[in-house]
């Protein structure tokens, strides 16, 4: 593919020498954010969420169905809106804690001996449900897959991904695999590729991998939103890298999120199975194929050619976009994030006292075994570099 033009959108990039702990809390707040703001607005069209708020959404809103939101849709009766996060932020913050507590690269095995005991053991405050419980009554019916194939079906965590419904569950919880591997997509594709198959299958589990390569990529000294998209198409595949393909190359057309809202949608369409209506799934949707991508992750990507990389544009074109717009705007929002563009404050500090999370603290600790991880890093790398100069020194 050919490199979109550059863009004209005015915007302050980051130095080049932002340090990776700037770009780690930017990119972990900057997707809580998104997601929060996305949230209370998933699965409507944008033209639905003009109706509803008046016009399109600039900020934090309340529930789509104000007081009523326990009943009105009683199969998930969410507290979704008045900043508070949902599955994707909380998924997020548990694979931190995986993180933290082995202190080393990931693999499908981390998440059946760590993730999925904490998803099932410790109670916590679920914002949505405004209640301490475990994180497992939160999570979609994707999600509770790991538990049920690998606490109860004991199936091999390299597998457990097999047969669940195709999205992007595994995807919209990757990006601290790309901040372990910060300026390096290469390493972050392959061990999201590794952790999300017991999560997911097909382009669900390639969108987790390209999800973490971007936001490796955004952390690479003078990364740019085209250097980012040029990363993920040179690792993505198949209908991954069709998606993202088509929908780029109409973002580069649209300077702002208004006129990309529609011709987005349409470049995307040929490869998303779920159809026209989000809350009325195909047939053929969610099913395993070469052919086909996540809708969300070619959307982020495009906005966030259209946002120039700038926090706030590009997330609320996320968020207007609508469909499953808390997980578009999560990862469009982590990426701009990890480029440097930080979420406005005022959003942050609402999400946060709404959400009675501490956003910086995941950061915190994400930042530190990053820095773990890369000195182990290096002494296995010296230790490969002895070991090969030993078997190949001439006798």
């Amino acid at each position: 593919m050919t490199s979109p033009k550059p863009r004209t959108l005015p915007t302050v990039l980051p130095p080049d020498d932002l340090p990776l702990a700037d770009r780690i809390t930017a990119c972990l707040v900057g997707a809580a954010v998104g997601d929060a703001l996305g949230g209370p607005v998933e699965g409507y069209s944008p033209e639905q969420i003009t109706e509803r708020h008046g016009g399109r959404v600039h900020g934090i809103v309340g529930p789509w169905n104000g007081d009523h939101w326990r009943t009105a849709r009683p199969i998930a009766p969410y507290h979704k809106g008045d900043g508070h996060v949902t599955d994707d932020t909380l998924m997020t913050h548990a694979l931190i804690r995986v993180y933290a507590t082995v202190r080393d690269h990931l693999d499908a095995y981390s998440v059946a001996d760590h993730l999925v005991p904490d998803l099932m053991t410790t109670p916590r405050w679920i914002p949505e449900l405004e209640a301490d419980t475990i994180p497992l009554q939160r999570l979609f019916l994707a999600e509770k897959w790991i538990v049920a194939r690998l606490h109860y079906g004991h199936v091999d965590p390299r597998e457990a991904g097999t047969g669940n419904i195709v999205n992007c569950g595994a995807a919209m919880y990757m990006a601290p695999v790309g901040l372990v591997n910060a300026a390096n997509p290469k390493g972050a594709y392959a061990e999201a590729l590794d952790i999300a198959g017991a999560h997911q299958s097909s382009y669900g589990r390639e969108a987790a991998a390209v999800f973490a390569a971007a936001v490796a990529a955004a952390c690479a000294p003078g990364a740019t939103p085209t250097s980012v998209i040029d990363t993920a198409l040179s690792l993505a595949k198949d209908g991954t890298r069709a998606a993202i393909e088509s929908v780029v190359e109409v973002a580069a057309h649209h300077r702002d999120f208004e006129s990309a809202l529609t011709p987005l949608r349409t470049a995307v369409t040929p490869f998303d199975t779920v159809g026209p209506d989000y809350r009325a799934p195909s047939l053929g949707a969610r099913r395993p194929s070469r052919l086909h991508s996540i809708e969300e992750l070619p959307v982020a990507l495009g906005m966030l050619l259209v946002g120039d990389g700038d926090y706030r544009h590009t997330v609320l074109g996320s968020v207007n976009y609508g469909r499953d717009c808390d997980s578009i705007a999560t990862m469009s929002g982590a990426i701009a994030g990890a480029l440097g563009s930080e979420a406005p404050p005022e959003w942050s500090k609402t999400v946060a006292e709404a959400s009675r999370l501490d956003l910086h603290a995941p950061a915190r600790t994400l930042t530190e075994v990053t820095g773990e991880i890369f000195t182990r890093d290096v002494r296995r790398r010296r230790a490969h570099e002895s070991a090969y100069a030993t078997l190949t020194a001439t006798p």
